[in-house]
C-alpha cells in the first residue's frame, strides 16, 4: 500500500475514489512517464501547488517525468480529473481535463507506450 496524505491534511470536499485506491493496491503506480506519487514526494507537490495556485482546491496524486504536468482532483469538477502544468503563469496551467480516474488512466497507458515505443523498437531489431 502506498503512503498518500495523511486524512487531516486533506480538504474536507475530498475522499480517494475506490477506483484510484484499488489501483493503487495492485500497486499499479508507474506508467512512465506518468508516475502515481506518494509520501514526501506527494506531500511536497500537494503543498508546492497550494502556494502556486492558491485561488484553486487541487489534490495532485500523479505528475509526468518528462514534463511539469500534474493530474489532481479539483473541488469544483466532481470525480473529474484536471492536468495543469505546474509553475506555469496564472491561468495558463490547465493542460487537459479527463471525465473520471479511468479515463486518465487509460490515457496514462496509452502514453506509456509512446514514451517506450522507441526503447521497444530497439530490442525488436536488435535480434535481426
Amino acid at each position: 500500500m502506498i503512503e498518500l496524505i495523511k486524512r487531516e491534511q486533506l480538504p474536507s470536499w475530498f475522499s480517494y475514489s475506490d477506483c484510484f485506491i484499488e489501483t493503487t493496491n495492485q500497486n499499479l503506480i508507474d506508467f512512465t512517464p506518468w508516475i502515481i506519487m506518494q509520501g514526501d514526494c506527494l506531500e511536497q507537490k500537494y503543498k508546492g501547488i497550494k502556494q502556486r495556485y492558491p485561488y484553486r482546491d487541487l489534490v495532485p496524486f500523479a505528475k509526468r517525468i518528462d514534463n511539469d504536468d500534474v493530474a489532481c482532483w479539483e473541488s469544483n469538477k466532481g470525480k473529474k480529473i484536471v492536468v495543469i502544468h505546474d509553475f506555469a503563469s496564472t491561468g495558463w496551467e490547465n493542460v487537459i481535463e479527463y471525465d473520471t480516474f479511468w479515463d486518465w488512466l487509460r490515457v496514462s497507458v496509452e502514453d506509456m507506450i509512446e514514451y517506450h515505443n522507441d526503447c521497444l523498437c530497439e530490442v525488436k531489431n536488435s535480434g535481426k
